[in-house]
């Protein structure tokens, strides 16, 4: 039987792909790349994951070995083990692909659909597209390029007075809805790095924060999410007791942005001291203003932002445990 080693180390599969190839979703292909070093993908320009054959072909291996009832973290050794000897796995056989009978919209065409179920106030609709795009979508792919466009174009529309500020408030109240009972259902673990996130004061947009939070569930973080508007005294002093690994905020507005400059005062009071890290649209705006916050920039997208917190907090998944 041919060995992996023979096929090719070309990335030119997304991980959305690999999940369809392989039948291991994209969350857990991300957890096993961060937790057992399983495959170091490469990363395109736009930070998204690349796999090729080869990798294809180890992970179908992998689910073989875990279908036999081995745990995750013993294969992850055996493999490390072999490819450390110089021994490589022999390919398994792909099982056949059945192609389904409605072929999946690109990501921009859900965003449309969504943005037009939304400027009609049509719950029913919005929630049949998102349950739709939740089963052929991984969340950064959801966020990034459906949600994300949804909420620039409804800004625009709303800017050039296409809808009304009802309009506006309706679908941000909807999708916090939708964000937060997602949020609420990955589990909080204790053990795994603890982090509080939410908005600068006088912040309102809290959207970006909502999915950043989400993201990091799904990573195996604990997270607790603050909402909008958090006056960063009140925090801090909350944070001495409570002992965050880290506090993240956000700023959209430019306001909001200049009062985290206030934030080295307090956070200094809290022990031990957590990380600091900000981000969001005012930073990308003038980014000037990154010099004048101190703490951690972390990126310019939901996806830098979550890598920045894996570099700066790694999960330990034999510590977390969920509560």
């Amino acid at each position: 039987m041919a060995s992996i080693l023979d096929l090719s180390d070309t990335p030119i599969y997304t991980i959305k792909s690999v999940a369809l190839q392989t039948g291991i979703r994209p969350v857990t292909l991300r957890a096993w790349e961060r937790r057992h070093d399983i495959l170091s993908p490469f990363r395109s320009d736009n930070r998204y994951r690349l796999y090729s054959e080869r990798d294809i072909a180890l992970l179908r291996w992998i689910k073989n070995r875990l279908d036999s009832g081995l745990a995750i973290s013993n294969v992850a050794n055996e493999l490390h083990s072999m490819i450390k000897d110089g021994i490589w796995p022999d390919m398994i056989p792909a099982a056949p692909i059945v192609t389904p009978g409605k072929v999946a919209n690109p990501p921009s065409e859900y965003s449309r659909q969504l943005f037009e179920a939304l400027i009609r106030h049509d719950e029913a609709r919005s929630g049949d597209l998102l349950r739709e795009i939740h089963s052929l979508f991984d969340l950064p792919t959801t966020f990034m390029q459906i949600i994300t466009p949804v909420l620039v174009e409804i800004g625009e529309a709303w800017f050039s007075g296409k809808i009304r500020i009802t309009t506006e408030h309706f679908v941000s109240a909807y999708l916090r809805g939708k964000l937060l009972s997602l949020l609420q259902a990955y589990p909080s673990r204790r053990g795994a790095p603890y982090l509080m996130l939410g908005c600068a004061p006088t912040e309102q947009h809290e959207i970006g924060s909502l999915m950043l939070s989400v993201l990091l569930r799904s990573e195996g973080y604990r997270v607790e999410y603050l909402g909008a508007d958090v006056p960063l005294e009140d925090l801090t002093d909350y944070a001495s007791y409570e002992h965050p690994a880290m506090i993240v905020l956000a700023a959209s507005m430019i306001e909001a942005a200049i009062e985290l400059k206030k934030m080295s005062g307090f956070i200094k009071k809290v022990k031990p001291l957590p990380v600091f890290g900000f981000g969001g649209a005012a930073f990308r705006a003038t980014t000037a203003l990154k010099d004048h916050v101190e703490g951690v920039y972390l990126g310019d997208t939901l996806i830098e932002a979550v890598d920045s917190i894996h570099m700066l907090l790694p999960v330990n998944s034999r510590s977390a445990r969920t509560v």
